[in-house]
């Protein structure tokens, strides 16, 4: 009885360690390179030149800002021996206070910035998922892999596919809001 037992979960433990790879085999399964997707899609680009223009003139005003106020700091190391002592005084409260001010204002804009990173992120990744999912359904795959991944072949990277796929989606907005304006009626005078 007790032989029988062992035998029987022998058996058992044998088919649950041959049933992944019989699923395995059964399944079609490709994976997708996301970082590459998400750094060379169109999309992208884009977003990253959107915020680049956004935020770029308030970046170099806060850099001006700050040679102003190193070069203020300059003349007054090189002045505070000759100076009075209330006038020091005030020059090292207007500096301090200066620099308190740039400080809270550079916080403020890298808050702003990344928060305006993290919404492209999620537009642009909103967007890449459903471009795998796309194409996925359009091959019949039963699983798409992105992350983690030790090894891959060429036959199962669907990544070129899925920049396609975006490149095309993009281009293809391109083309909408260009086709828009020559459609619309033109005012009477």
């Amino acid at each position: 009885m007790r032989s029988t037992l062992k035998n029987l979960i022998a058996v058992g433990i044998a088919s649950l360690a041959l049933a992944p790879v019989a699923f395995a085999q059964a399944q079609k399964i490709a994976y997708v390179d996301y970082q590459r997707v998400l750094s060379e899609s169109p999309q992208a680009k884009a977003a990253t030149g959107a915020l680049e223009s956004e935020f770029g003139p308030k970046q170099k005003q806060l850099e001006g800002a700050r040679k102003d106020f190193e070069a203020k700091m300059q003349k007054f190391d090189r002045d505070q021996s000759t100076m009075a002592e209330a006038e020091r005084t005030k020059t090292q409260r207007e500096l301090r206070d200066t620099q308190l001010t740039l400080e809270r204002r550079a916080k403020e804009f890298q808050e702003d910035v990344q928060m305006r990173q993290n919404e492209e992120l999620q537009r642009v990744q909103k967007m890449i998922v459903e471009s795998v999912r796309t194409y996925a359904k359009a091959q019949g795959l039963d699983l798409v892999i992105a992350q983690g991944v030790i090894y891959n072949s060429e036959s199962v990277d669907i990544t070129l596919q899925v920049l396609g796929n975006l490149q095309s989606k993009a281009a293809s907005a391109a083309q909408a809001p260009a086709a828009a304006p020559a459609a619309a009626p033109t005012p009477k005078k």
